[in-house]
C-alpha cells in the first residue's frame, strides 16, 4: 500500500471513482482489487511507477499497454 496516493489518483482519473465519498465501505476487496490490477494494464500513475521509461525516455511498458501516446 506504499503506492496508495498513485492508486487513488489513479482510480479518480481512470474508473471516475472517488474513494473519499465512502464508496470503499459498499464494496468488497475483490471489486478494488480488480480495478487496482486494471490500473497496471492501461496508461496510469501506478504502471509507470512499476515500469519506468528507460534511459533514452521509452515506457518499458509492453507496446500494447502503452496505448496511442507511446509514453
Amino acid at each position: 500500500m506504499e503506492q496508495w496516493p498513485l492508486i487513488e489518483a489513479d482510480l479518480h482519473e481512470v474508473y471516475g471513482i472517488d474513494i473519499g465519498n465512502g464508496v470503499l465501505r459498499d464494496r468488497s476487496w475483490r471489486w478494488l482489487k480488480i480495478r487496482i490490477l486494471g490500473l497496471l494494464s492501461t496508461e496510469s500513475r501506478l504502471a509507470q511507477h512499476f515500469a519506468p521509461a528507460d534511459d533514452r525516455g521509452r515506457s518499458s511498458l509492453p507496446e500494447r499497454l502503452r496505448g496511442r501516446s507511446g509514453r
